[in-house]
C-alpha cells in the first residue's frame, strides 16, 4: 500500500486510535502520526510503547499541519476538543471522528470546522471491551464495517479519500445518512450493551446468588454479558445520552418482545417459543455466513486482545 496522508493526528489514544496507528504502520499509510491524550499517564504509556511517531502535550500541537485529524475521544468531549483545535487546522485538511453516534457529533463538531476544512463523520464497527493506549492491534478493523456519514454538502473527493483510507486499514465501508445510522446502531450495538449492563446489574442485585456462584458458574451465557458490560463506562454514558431518541425507541420495541416471551412462558406456549428461537437462530447463522463472527468453540474468542465487540 502507498501513503495516503502525509501527516495524521490522533486526538485521543484509546483502543480505536491505537489500532488505527498500528494498522497505518502495517500498511505504510501515513508519513507521520502525531497523538495527544488528555491524561498525562496515557501520554506516558503511549510514548513507552511507541504509539505514534510523536506524542504531543497539547491537541493544538498535534494537529498543526496535519492532513487528517481523527477525533477519538468520548462523544461528549468532541465539541470542546473541536473548538480548541479549530484555529490550528490547515486549509484542505480532513477531520473525521470515530464515535458511535452521529447526529450529536454533527451538532457538536460541525459548527467549529473552519471554512476549507472537510468534516467526514465515521463509525468503525469494531472493538473489544478493552480500552487504553496499550489495547490496540493492527488487525482490529480487518473485514469489519466502517460506516461513513457525510454531512450535506460534503466534498466528494474528501469523502472518497476517507473511504479509501478505511479500506486500506482493513475495513469494509458503507455510506449511511445520519438518522438511519443512529437507529441502526441503537439496534446492533447500543441496546445490546444496555441489556448486558442490566443483566450484570440484576445478577449483582440477586443476593440469593452469591458472588462466588456468579463467578464460578459464569462459563455459560452470563460470561458473554460480563464481557460486553466491561466496556468503557465514559464512552457508553455519552453514547446513550447522545442517542437518546433512537435508544428509547429500540428499548420500547425490546420491551414489547420481552413481554411477548414472558406471556408465552407463562401460558406454556411452546410453539411460540420454538418459532421465535428458530428465527433468531437463523439471524445468528447469517452473521457467521457474512464473516462477522465464527462458529468456533467459545466463538473463537480468547482472553485478551482480539475479541470482537
Amino acid at each position: 500500500m502507498s501513503k495516503m496522508y502525509d501527516k495524521v493526528a490522533l486526538i485521543g489514544l484509546g483502543l480505536i486510535a491505537s489500532s488505527m496507528f498500528w494498522a497505518m504502520k502495517r500498511g505504510g499509510l501515513a508519513g507521520e502520526v502525531t497523538g495527544y491524550a488528555r491524561s498525562e499517564n496515557t501520554r506516558d504509556i503511549a510514548r513507552r510503547i511507541g504509539l505514534c511517531d510523536t506524542v504531543c502535550d497539547s491537541a493544538e500541537e498535534a494537529v498543526r499541519d496535519a492532513d487528517l485529524i481523527v477525533l477519538a475521544v468520548p462523544v461528549g468531549a468532541m465539541g470542546a476538543v473541536s473548538e480548541a483545535i479549530a484555529p490550528y487546522l490547515k486549509p484542505g485538511a480532513t477531520v473525521i471522528d470515530v464515535g458511535s453516534v452521529k447526529a450529536a457529533v454533527l451538532d457538536s463538531v460541525g459548527p467549529y470546522i473552519p471554512e476549507g476544512v472537510h468534516f467526514v463523520p465515521c463509525h468503525p464497527m469494531a472493538g473489544t471491551e478493552h480500552s487504553g493506549p496499550d489495547s490496540g492491534f493492527a488487525s482490529l478493523f480487518d473485514n469489519r464495517w466502517c460506516l461513513i456519514v457525510p454531512p450535506e454538502g460534503a466534498d466528494e473527493t474528501a469523502v472518497e479519500r476517507v473511504e479509501a483510507y478505511w479500506r486500506a486499514l482493513g475495513s469494509n465501508t458503507e455510506r449511511m445518512d445520519v438518522e438511519h445510522h443512529d437507529l441502526v446502531c441503537a439496534v446492533v450495538s447500543h441496546i445490546p450493551h444496555l441489556i448486558a449492563y442490566t443483566m450484570v446489574g440484576v445478577a449483582d442485585d440477586l443476593r440469593r446468588v452469591s458472588d462466588q456462584e456468579v463467578i464460578k458458574f459464569s462459563a455459560a451465557g452470563f460470561r458473554d454479558f460480563t464481557r460486553i458490560a466491561a466496556s468503557d463506562p465514559t464512552m457508553w454514558r455519552d453514547v446513550f445520552l447522545s442517542n437518546k431518541d433512537a435508544t428509547l425507541e429500540m428499548l420500547g420495541r425490546f420491551t414489547e418482545e420481552l413481554f411477548a416471551l414472558q406471556r408465552a412462558i407463562r401460558t406454556g406456549d411452546g410453539d411460540e417459543l420454538f418459532d421465535y428461537f428458530t428465527r433468531t437462530r437463523a439471524i445468528r447463522r447469517s452473521i457467521i455466513e457474512a464473516g462477522q463472527d465464527t462458529d468456533a468453540p467459545d466463538f473463537g474468542r480468547v482472553a485478551g486482545k482480539g475479541e470482537a465487540k
